[in-house]
């Protein structure tokens, strides 16, 4: 399944979702689909999201020797949901200011689980 289907999948099914991407290690774009946001947008937010997730997962690590799967960024316009995809990958969900997070992170799973099993 390529990974273009994946990502606009979970947009598209994620009620009050505005975008995703998945950024690599390096914080490149592998793949991203939003209605609604500009390529350099999304990339842009892709790249910063995957700086911060990192470093939430290094510190994590280093602290208790625990993984981090997902972390939710609430601002007063948006949800941003980060989803570790294996260790190398990032998926970032993002969602309107009043998005159901409880739902969209079952579809953000769900959806990491798909991208694990097409890149590992």
């Amino acid at each position: 399944m390529p990974f273009k289907f994946i990502v606009q999948d979970l947009v598209q099914s994620t009620v009050g979702a505005t975008g995703a991407i998945l950024i690599d290690w390096e914080g490149e774009a592998v793949e991203f689909y939003s209605p609604v946001a500009s390529e350099f947008d999304i990339k842009i937010l892709g790249a910063h999201q995957n700086i911060v997730f990192s470093r939430i997962r290094e510190i994590r690590q280093r602290v208790s020797l625990q993984n981090v799967d997902n972390v939710v960024i609430t601002t007063d316009q948006q949800h941003c949901i980060l989803g570790a995809v294996g260790d190398d990958y990032t998926l970032v969900t993002v969602l309107e200011r009043n998005a159901l997070v409880g739902r969209a992170l079952v579809n953000v799973q769900r959806t990491v689980r798909l991208l694990e099993k097409e890149i590992y």
